[in-house]
């Protein structure tokens, strides 16, 4: 039994690592590892403040993580890909919009 679960596997790595390999899938893993660098960079900048932080650049390799990510969903024609990161890179856009927005006020010195 365990040698044939062995070989199922094996059959399903094989299917999904090499005869499916392309450039599509080179891009969808690229976006995944940009999309999860940004966990690596908060984690750093939060070490380094001694609290938890959002740094401004976890928002934008949100984006560009999220927007790669969602053009492979597109190419592969993945509807939980394509709804997930189409939803998900709008709130990363519009937080990023909220971070210049706040920081405007700052500026100017306006409240409220």
């Amino acid at each position: 039994m365990l040698i044939e679960i062995s070989d199922h596997l094996r059959g399903y790595f094989y299917d999904v690592f090499v005869t499916r390999f392309d450039f599509w899938l080179v891009f969808g893993i690229l976006a995944q590892l940009v999309f999860g660098s940004r966990f690596i960079l908060q984690w750093i900048a939060s070490e380094r403040a001694g609290r938890s932080v959002m740094p401004l650049s976890f928002w934008f390799l949100s984006i560009l993580g999220g927007l790669m990510t969602l053009a492979y969903g597109f190419v592969r024609k993945e509807p939980v890909i394509i709804i997930g990161q189409g939803l998900s890179t709008g709130i990363y856009l519009r937080n990023l919009a909220l971070i210049f927005r706040e920081r405007r006020r700052a500026r100017t010195g306006g409240g409220g």
